[in-house]
């Protein structure tokens, strides 16, 4: 790491005030501080983060220094490979600060198969963290467990369950399930009997003819006899804080979703369809009636909790819960993603993780009752299909959270583009923002931050495309940079669309102010820049608009020549 990006750090530290994910500040002035073990712990099972020594947080992130930085570079080392287990193997220098030395780790993340990383002197149980938001937090026996099963691919779901057989089975899915088996794979079962394509499919295992935990799942007629948690609930809560204490009402509707995975998306669908209101949304110059959620995100968020879940035995007690408030839509399972995967990937093309796949080949070939849709039609697509459907709803991205024992998906329950926003918008007196920047908008309107992935996810485009679009609605003062590189953050502009009573129009366009300061002759951008006291990319991006409408000609070609300089086109009037 330079001493550039060391300043860079310790700047974004002081304008956040505080610590972040991936950055960790203490004094530490004469020694390291025993809380050091946990952070190590944290960074190295999370995504891994920047510990800096010798930067006093309770006082602003003054630069106070370590006495001996050698020693405690060397000390620190020393913990890191006789204290930690497996030993993290960070990157660790010194570097000069604002008059001091701080010496700054740069501590990788481990490989799932070498997690979790622990203190050695409290054990692998006691001795566990993760990083959460900008403190480092103390993993729970079965967060461990979970960790430990991500070293290798989990086959719970083609465990045995005992007391159970082909008599379990539901006719109806099952005949349904072979009938389409043999013919979107012919190869492997359209020679085989009943029993043997069971077996062949996983659903029938071992000697004594036992329903798989996955089988039992896809196609019994009721798991939740051997099972009883193995279900999901539904609560639609009164008030955005859960039960309304003072009318004494504790929910609206409350429901136990029961039976083979099929069933439970059916009758999920049906409890949601029953506790949600219509909206209207504005498209165009006219308005739609549409459901509060769109039925594709809901189907995709209900499918993934019930197939993802976690079914080893420690949290086989703990059920699939959706959890409807006012405000929001909260779905959560147990366990958290699983292999590669991390939340900034969710979405993308390509990426995807499956932690039943033996129960999630099956559900490819089932349909959920009533329809001809099977419960794993967009497997390795569900995420990109649940962000697409709110997206053309003109809704805000869900919001991921993993928490290693449990993965919750919340859906915000407002259009970005309702009436008002769009008029809003229109007040700003802006022309050519597109639909992904209008959205942008809309949510920073509440005085919330977007960095570049929450951008892609709105707009539903690559980085290039979100940076580009991104740096157009700074150079046109409507957003805000704050921070810079891995911690840029976007906010809204201080009463966007206004200054010094001049009207959004009037401030938003800057044509003529630089052809007045291109009166007397040509100017390069930098004079142009000092001249009007406009930013570089606010001043370049008007530069290219006036030039391909013919107000302003280039003395080069290469416009991004250090020589070029601006002047008014020959048929321009001085008017």
């Amino acid at each position: 790491m330079l001493d550039s990006e060391v300043a860079e750090i310790v700047e974004n530290l002081r304008l956040l005030g505080g610590d972040g994910a991936d950055v960790e500040a203490k004094r530490a002035e004469r020694q390291l501080p025993s809380s050091i073990r946990a952070t190590l712990s944290a960074f190295a099972n999370t995504s891994g983060g920047v510990v800096i020594l010798g930067l006093d947080e309770a006082g602003g992130f003054a630069a106070r220094g370590v006495r001996d930085a050698a020693k405690m570079a060397n000390d620190l080392a020393s913990w890191c490979s006789t204290e930690m287990e497996p030993p993290p193997r960070p990157l660790i220098r010194v570097h000069q600060f604002e008059g001091v030395s701080l010496v700054v780790a740069e501590i990788p993340e481990l490989d799932a198969s070498s997690k979790p990383c622990f203190y050695r002197g409290a054990g692998i149980t006691q001795g566990s963290y993760v990083r959460v938001s900008d403190g480092d937090r103390h993993l729970s026996s079965y967060e461990v467990q979970m960790m430990l099963v991500k070293r290798g691919r989990p086959r719970d779901d083609e465990d045995p369950v005992t007391g159970t057989g082909a008599a379990d089975l539901a006719p109806r899915l099952v005949a349904e399930f072979l009938a389409r088996l043999r013919q979107t794979r012919p190869y492997a079962f359209a020679d085989l009997d009943t029993d043997a394509a069971l077996r062949r499919a996983k659903v029938i295992v071992g000697p004594a003819g036992s329903l798989s935990l996955g089988g039992l799942l896809a196609l019994a007629s009721f798991p939740q006899e051997h099972f009883p948690q193995l279900m999901m609930t539904f609560v639609h809560y009164p008030t955005a804080e859960g039960a309304d204490l003072g009318s004494g009402e504790r929910f609206v509707d409350n429901v136990v979703l029961e039976g083979p995975i099929p069933i439970m998306v059916r009758d999920g669908m049906a409890a949601l369809r029953r506790n949600m209101s219509r909206r209207a949304v504005v498209r165009g110059a006219g308005r739609e009636d549409t459901w509060e959620y769109p039925e594709a995100a809901l189907r995709e968020v209900i499918v993934n909790a019930l197939v993802h879940r976690d079914l080893s035995p420690a949290s086989r007690g703990t059920q699939t819960q959706i959890e409807m408030y006012p405000d929001r839509l909260v779905v959560r399972n147990p366990g958290g993603l699983f292999g590669p995967v991390k939340i900034d990937q969710l979405g993308e093309e390509g990426i995807s993780s499956a932690r039943n796949g033996s129960m999630m080949q099956v559900l490819e070939d089932v349909p959920i009752p009533g329809g001809t849709r099977t419960v794993c039609e967009n497997r390795g697509s569900g995420i990109r299909t649940m962000i697409s459907a709110l997206r053309r709803a003109r809704m805000s991205p869900p919001a991921f959270q993993d928490r290693i024992g449990s993965f919750t998906v919340t859906f915000p329950n407002h259009t970005l583009l309702g009436e008002d926003a769009i008029s809003w918008i229109n007040s700003l007196g802006e022309d050519g923002l597109n639909d992904n920047q209008c959205f942008a908008l809309a949510m920073l309107r509440d005085g919330g931050t977007m960095d570049d992935q929450t951008y892609r996810q709105v707009a539903g485009v690559d980085s290039q495309v979100a940076r580009t679009e991104l740096r157009d609605l700074v150079s046109r003062h409507l957003v805000t940079q704050v921070g810079s590189h891995r911690w840029t953050r976007y906010q809204l502009a201080s009463a966007p669309g206004r200054r010094s009573g001049r009207t959004a129009r009037q401030r938003a366009d800057r044509r003529q102010q630089l052809l007045d300061e291109l009166a007397d002759g040509p100017l390069s951008r930098a004079e142009l820049e000092r001249r009007t006291g406009l930013g570089t990319a606010a001043v370049r991006r008007w530069l290219g608009i006036m030039r391909e409408e013919g107000l302003i000609e280039s003395t080069e070609t290469a416009v991004r020549s250090p020589n070029v300089l601006y002047r008014r086109a020959a048929p321009y009037g001085d008017e």
